[in-house]
């Protein structure tokens, strides 16, 4: 086989760029022997980079048989670490146990978001992400507080990693070409083990906070506080979703907690 198909209902548009491919892949910053997982190689444009880098252990996973079939006949050295399989609904420990690996991906538009949530939950393991998805989704991961972009993934992947915006990627360089532009950002996990809240609560305080995020924290929030709890005249309740910092949802969970309806 010497072609696959982009398959519109897997969100699939292969990079063509070889020297983008590469910068991909130079993401990462590899400087010791790292466990790497890369998320739909498709036809291995940024897998033929990462093979040759004797730092990486490399394994992928790709939910599309025609793209396996492509990678087992093109890459001998992928031998036995192509997992055919969804990503989404993989249990990691399968793959690696309790060890920490990095992952990789041109990751397709429709399931990105997904995919980071996925690495929440395995945020222990996971020290490192380099990925390329939508430029504004991507945007938004990278967003600081009191930017428009700034919502509910930003805040809770920021929690756990230091995120950083690289570079833009034209939609030219992709077979079939997507209607926006791509970006890549990189995520490294950062200090945190534990966040000094109800990190249950701490999700719903974000949720329920940027789904009605033209509103001020005081009015947003009343919907999951007791009647007026003195609290609602601290200062923090006349933000905005968008103009806390990780620290201050920490903040403002804590101040919360003991006023919430049960």
């Amino acid at each position: 086989m010497t072609y696959v198909k982009p398959k519109k209902y897997l969100g699939q548009h292969f990079l063509v760029d070889q020297e983008i491919a590469k910068n991909i892949t130079e993401g990462l910053r590899i400087k010791e022997p790292t466990k790497v997982l890369e998320i739909g190689p498709g036809t291995g444009v940024l897998t033929q980079f990462l093979i040759e880098n004797e730092l990486i252990d490399l394994k992928v996973i790709e939910i599309d048989e025609e793209s396996v079939t492509y990678l087992n006949k093109n890459f001998p050295k992928l031998k036995d670490r192509i997992f055919f399989q969804d990503f989404l609904t993989t249990d990691l420990t399968d793959i690696y146990g309790d060890s920490p690996f990095a992952i990789i991906g041109n990751f397709p538009y429709n399931i990105s978001s997904q995919i980071f949530f996925k690495v929440l939950e395995n945020k222990n393991q996971i020290p490192v992400i380099c990925g390329m998805l939508q430029k504004e989704v991507a945007e938004r991961l990278a967003s600081k507080p009191g930017k428009k972009a700034y919502g509910i993934l930003s805040v809770l992947l920021q929690t756990y990693y230091d995120i950083e915006y690289l570079f833009t990627v034209p939609p030219t360089v992709f077979n079939p070409p997507p209607k926006v532009e791509s970006g890549v950002i990189r995520l490294v996990r950062n200090e945190t083990k534990q966040i000094d809240c109800n990190e249950k609560l701490f999700k719903i305080v974000i949720k329920t906070a940027f789904n009605q995020r033209r509103k001020t924290m005081r009015n947003s929030l009343r919907s999951i506080l007791t009647k007026d709890p003195e609290i609602i005249s601290d200062k923090i309740f006349d933000k905005r979703p968008e103009q806390l910092s990780v620290e201050e949802f920490i903040y403002l969970t804590n101040l919360v907690e003991p006023y919430i309806q049960s």
